[in-house]
Protein backbone atom coordinates (compact mmCIF):
# COMPACT_ATOMS: atom_id res chain seq x y z
CA UNK A 1 0.00 0.00 0.00
CA UNK A 2 1.33 3.44 -1.00
CA UNK A 3 1.24 5.75 2.21
CA UNK A 4 1.71 8.98 -0.03
CA UNK A 5 3.91 9.82 2.28
CA UNK A 6 6.51 10.94 -0.68
CA UNK A 7 7.90 14.68 -0.46
CA UNK A 8 6.68 14.93 3.11
CA UNK A 9 8.69 16.10 5.73
CA UNK A 10 9.06 14.66 9.18
CA UNK A 11 10.69 15.54 12.60
CA UNK A 12 10.68 12.34 14.88
CA UNK A 13 11.98 13.30 18.78
CA UNK A 14 13.73 10.95 20.36
CA UNK A 15 14.59 9.31 17.38
CA UNK A 16 18.31 8.48 17.84
CA UNK A 17 17.42 5.02 19.82
CA UNK A 18 14.23 2.64 20.45
CA UNK A 19 10.78 4.01 19.18
CA UNK A 20 11.48 6.75 17.58
CA UNK A 21 14.64 5.21 15.52
CA UNK A 22 11.73 2.78 14.36
CA UNK A 23 9.49 5.60 13.06
CA UNK A 24 11.93 7.43 11.33
CA UNK A 25 13.22 3.98 9.49
CA UNK A 26 9.55 3.54 8.55
CA UNK A 27 8.45 6.86 7.51
CA UNK A 28 11.53 7.09 5.77
CA UNK A 29 11.31 3.08 3.81
CA UNK A 30 7.86 5.42 3.05
CA UNK A 31 9.43 8.29 1.11
CA UNK A 32 9.61 10.46 3.38
CA UNK A 33 12.20 13.17 4.14
CA UNK A 34 13.22 12.67 7.93
CA UNK A 35 14.96 14.74 10.39
CA UNK A 36 15.73 12.76 13.63
CA UNK A 37 16.42 13.91 16.60
CA UNK A 38 18.62 13.35 19.78
CA UNK A 39 21.26 14.67 21.89
CA UNK A 40 23.57 12.56 21.09
CA UNK A 41 25.62 13.32 17.58
CA UNK A 42 26.95 9.55 17.34
CA UNK A 43 23.74 8.33 17.77
CA UNK A 44 21.51 10.38 16.15
CA UNK A 45 23.96 9.96 12.70
CA UNK A 46 24.27 6.29 13.35
CA UNK A 47 20.16 6.22 12.70
CA UNK A 48 20.59 8.90 9.39
CA UNK A 49 23.46 6.30 7.93
CA UNK A 50 21.22 3.35 8.44
CA UNK A 51 18.35 5.28 6.59
CA UNK A 52 20.26 6.33 3.87
CA UNK A 53 21.85 2.93 3.09
CA UNK A 54 18.12 1.82 2.94
CA UNK A 55 18.04 4.36 0.33
CA UNK A 56 16.14 7.13 2.15
CA UNK A 57 16.61 10.76 3.35
CA UNK A 58 17.54 11.86 6.60
CA UNK A 59 19.19 14.13 8.46
CA UNK A 60 19.57 15.00 12.28
CA UNK A 61 18.79 17.92 14.64
CA UNK A 62 20.66 18.23 18.43
CA UNK A 63 18.99 20.23 21.06
CA UNK A 64 17.12 19.76 24.68
CA UNK A 65 13.68 19.92 24.09
CA UNK A 66 13.52 20.77 27.82
CA UNK A 67 14.01 24.03 27.69
CA UNK A 68 12.81 26.90 25.45
CA UNK A 69 16.09 27.16 24.05
CA UNK A 70 16.34 24.10 22.74
CA UNK A 71 13.33 23.53 21.56
CA UNK A 72 14.00 26.74 19.13
CA UNK A 73 17.17 25.58 18.11
CA UNK A 74 15.63 22.10 16.97
CA UNK A 75 12.58 23.63 14.81
CA UNK A 76 15.15 25.87 13.36
CA UNK A 77 17.59 23.03 12.27
CA UNK A 78 14.62 20.96 11.67
CA UNK A 79 12.88 23.75 9.20
CA UNK A 80 9.51 23.42 7.75
CA UNK A 81 7.84 20.28 8.54
CA UNK A 82 4.30 18.38 7.54
CA UNK A 83 4.54 16.12 10.11
CA UNK A 84 6.39 16.07 13.69
CA UNK A 85 6.04 12.96 15.85
CA UNK A 86 6.45 13.75 20.02
CA UNK A 87 8.30 10.57 21.09
CA UNK A 88 10.76 12.58 23.28
CA UNK A 89 10.21 11.02 27.02
CA UNK A 90 11.52 9.36 29.36
CA UNK A 91 10.26 7.13 32.54
CA UNK A 92 11.79 5.49 35.77
CA UNK A 93 10.92 1.73 36.37
CA UNK A 94 9.75 1.22 40.25
CA UNK A 95 8.76 5.07 41.60
CA UNK A 96 5.78 5.09 43.71
CA UNK A 97 4.26 8.29 45.66
CA UNK A 98 6.27 7.39 48.39
CA UNK A 99 9.98 8.20 46.64
CA UNK A 100 8.12 10.93 44.29
CA UNK A 101 8.41 14.50 45.46
CA UNK A 102 7.00 17.64 43.56
CA UNK A 103 10.30 18.40 41.56
CA UNK A 104 9.77 14.68 40.37
CA UNK A 105 6.25 15.58 38.95
CA UNK A 106 7.15 18.75 37.23
CA UNK A 107 10.63 17.22 36.01
CA UNK A 108 8.58 14.41 34.23
CA UNK A 109 5.82 17.11 32.97
CA UNK A 110 8.57 19.38 31.52
CA UNK A 111 10.08 16.59 28.95
CA UNK A 112 7.20 14.72 28.44
CA UNK A 113 4.22 16.98 28.18
CA UNK A 114 6.03 21.03 27.36
CA UNK A 115 8.95 19.72 25.20
CA UNK A 116 5.19 18.78 22.81
CA UNK A 117 4.06 22.07 23.63
CA UNK A 118 7.21 23.82 22.92
CA UNK A 119 7.41 22.22 19.13
CA UNK A 120 4.11 22.76 18.09
CA UNK A 121 4.12 26.26 19.09
CA UNK A 122 7.48 26.51 16.99
CA UNK A 123 6.12 24.36 13.99
CA UNK A 124 2.51 23.68 13.89
CA UNK A 125 1.90 27.54 12.47
CA UNK A 126 3.80 27.13 9.34
CA UNK A 127 1.32 24.15 8.79
CA UNK A 128 -1.93 25.66 9.10
CA UNK A 129 -0.83 28.70 6.96
CA UNK A 130 0.67 25.79 3.94
CA UNK A 131 -3.49 23.57 4.70
CA UNK A 132 -1.92 20.48 6.15
CA UNK A 133 0.25 18.64 8.67
CA UNK A 134 0.28 16.19 11.33
CA UNK A 135 0.89 16.10 14.88
CA UNK A 136 1.02 12.85 16.24
CA UNK A 137 1.78 12.30 20.49
CA UNK A 138 3.37 9.27 21.15
CA UNK A 139 1.80 8.61 25.21
CA UNK A 140 0.92 5.00 26.63
CA UNK A 141 -1.93 3.32 27.94
CA UNK A 142 -0.63 4.21 31.33
CA UNK A 143 -2.26 7.17 30.29
CA UNK A 144 -5.71 5.39 30.47
CA UNK A 145 -4.96 2.35 32.82
CA UNK A 146 -2.44 3.80 35.46
CA UNK A 147 0.03 1.32 37.26
CA UNK A 148 0.71 1.07 40.84
CA UNK A 149 4.16 2.38 40.13
CA UNK A 150 5.14 5.57 38.31
CA UNK A 151 2.35 7.84 39.33
CA UNK A 152 3.51 10.74 37.60
CA UNK A 153 4.53 8.69 34.67
CA UNK A 154 1.22 7.87 33.75
CA UNK A 155 -0.07 11.49 34.89
CA UNK A 156 2.28 13.12 32.35
CA UNK A 157 0.70 10.41 29.46
CA UNK A 158 -2.89 11.47 30.35
CA UNK A 159 -1.76 14.75 29.80
CA UNK A 160 -0.14 13.81 26.05
CA UNK A 161 -3.25 12.11 25.28
CA UNK A 162 -5.85 15.96 26.48
CA UNK A 163 -3.06 17.53 24.79
CA UNK A 164 -3.57 15.82 21.26
CA UNK A 165 -6.97 16.26 21.85
CA UNK A 166 -7.45 19.83 22.66
CA UNK A 167 -4.51 20.49 19.88
CA UNK A 168 -7.28 18.87 17.28
CA UNK A 169 -10.35 21.60 18.81
CA UNK A 170 -8.15 24.48 18.02
CA UNK A 171 -6.82 23.07 14.07
CA UNK A 172 -10.40 22.31 13.08
CA UNK A 173 -10.94 23.20 9.91
CA UNK A 174 -7.51 23.84 8.59
CA UNK A 175 -6.34 20.09 6.93
CA UNK A 176 -3.81 19.88 10.02
CA UNK A 177 -4.69 17.13 12.18
CA UNK A 178 -4.01 16.24 15.91
CA UNK A 179 -3.73 12.50 17.69
CA UNK A 180 -1.93 10.47 19.64
CA UNK A 181 -0.70 7.16 19.70
CA UNK A 182 -1.04 5.06 23.14
CA UNK A 183 1.21 1.87 23.27
CA UNK A 184 1.47 -0.61 26.02
CA UNK A 185 4.84 -2.31 26.78
CA UNK A 186 7.66 -2.02 23.99
CA UNK A 187 10.46 -4.26 23.00
CA UNK A 188 13.22 -2.58 22.84
CA UNK A 189 16.68 -3.85 23.30
CA UNK A 190 17.33 -2.57 26.36
CA UNK A 191 13.64 -3.15 27.57
CA UNK A 192 14.61 -6.64 26.45
CA UNK A 193 17.89 -6.78 28.59
CA UNK A 194 16.32 -5.21 31.36
CA UNK A 195 13.32 -7.52 31.67
CA UNK A 196 15.13 -10.95 31.10
CA UNK A 197 17.11 -9.84 34.01
CA UNK A 198 14.00 -9.41 35.85
CA UNK A 199 12.06 -12.25 35.08
CA UNK A 200 15.78 -14.34 35.49
CA UNK A 201 14.92 -13.05 39.10
CA UNK A 202 11.43 -13.59 39.84
CA UNK A 203 12.17 -17.28 38.34
CA UNK A 204 9.60 -16.80 35.33
CA UNK A 205 12.60 -18.56 33.28
CA UNK A 206 16.12 -18.44 32.13
CA UNK A 207 15.66 -17.68 28.50
CA UNK A 208 13.08 -14.64 26.75
CA UNK A 209 10.66 -17.17 25.11
CA UNK A 210 10.02 -18.45 28.48
CA UNK A 211 9.75 -14.86 30.70
CA UNK A 212 7.72 -13.08 28.27
CA UNK A 213 4.47 -14.56 28.12
CA UNK A 214 5.01 -15.08 32.49
CA UNK A 215 6.20 -11.67 32.32
CA UNK A 216 2.88 -10.51 30.56
CA UNK A 217 0.84 -12.00 33.28
CA UNK A 218 2.34 -10.87 35.95
CA UNK A 219 2.72 -7.16 34.66
CA UNK A 220 1.02 -5.73 31.83
CA UNK A 221 -1.72 -8.86 31.21
CA UNK A 222 -3.14 -8.26 27.66
CA UNK A 223 -5.21 -10.84 25.44
CA UNK A 224 -2.23 -11.10 23.00
CA UNK A 225 0.11 -12.51 25.58
CA UNK A 226 3.44 -10.60 24.46
CA UNK A 227 4.62 -7.21 24.57
CA UNK A 228 4.78 -5.20 21.60
CA UNK A 229 7.25 -4.65 18.63
CA UNK A 230 8.93 -1.14 17.85
CA UNK A 231 7.58 -1.64 14.27
CA UNK A 232 4.01 -2.22 15.68
CA UNK A 233 3.55 0.86 17.14
CA UNK A 234 5.86 2.82 14.50
CA UNK A 235 3.79 1.35 11.65
CA UNK A 236 0.19 2.45 13.39
CA UNK A 237 1.75 6.24 13.68
CA UNK A 238 2.87 5.88 10.24
CA UNK A 239 -0.81 5.63 9.22
CA UNK A 240 -1.82 8.60 11.13
CA UNK A 241 0.82 10.46 9.63
CA UNK A 242 -0.13 9.57 6.06
CA UNK A 243 -2.96 11.42 3.63
CA UNK A 244 -4.92 8.07 4.22
CA UNK A 245 -5.60 9.46 7.37
CA UNK A 246 -7.53 12.43 6.82
CA UNK A 247 -10.55 12.11 8.36
CA UNK A 248 -8.99 11.24 12.13
CA UNK A 249 -8.11 13.70 14.34
CA UNK A 250 -8.75 14.44 18.22
CA UNK A 251 -8.19 10.45 18.66
CA UNK A 252 -6.22 8.22 20.84
CA UNK A 253 -5.00 5.27 18.93
CA UNK A 254 -4.32 2.21 21.75
CA UNK A 255 -1.84 0.08 21.05
CA UNK A 256 -1.69 -2.31 23.27
CA UNK A 257 -2.60 -5.81 22.93
CA UNK A 258 -5.97 -5.31 24.78
CA UNK A 259 -4.39 -4.84 28.07
CA UNK A 260 -6.73 -4.75 30.65
CA UNK A 261 -6.66 -4.57 34.56
CA UNK A 262 -5.49 -7.66 36.22
CA UNK A 263 -7.42 -6.71 38.79
CA UNK A 264 -11.16 -6.43 37.14
CA UNK A 265 -10.59 -9.56 35.02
Amino acid sequence: MDLQLAGKKALVTGSSAGLGASIARLLAAEGASVVVHGRDAGKAEQVVKAIEAAGGQATFVLGDLGTDEGAAQVAAGAGAVDILVNNAGYFEHSRRWDDLEAADWAAIYNVNVLSSVRLIKQLVPGMRERGWGRVIQIGSVTGNLPQVTQPHYAASNAARHTLAVALARELRETGVTSNAVAPGGILTGTAKENLTALGQAQGWGTTWDEIEPNLVRALGPNDVGRIGRPHEIAGSVLYLASPLADYITGSILKIDGGWYDAAAA
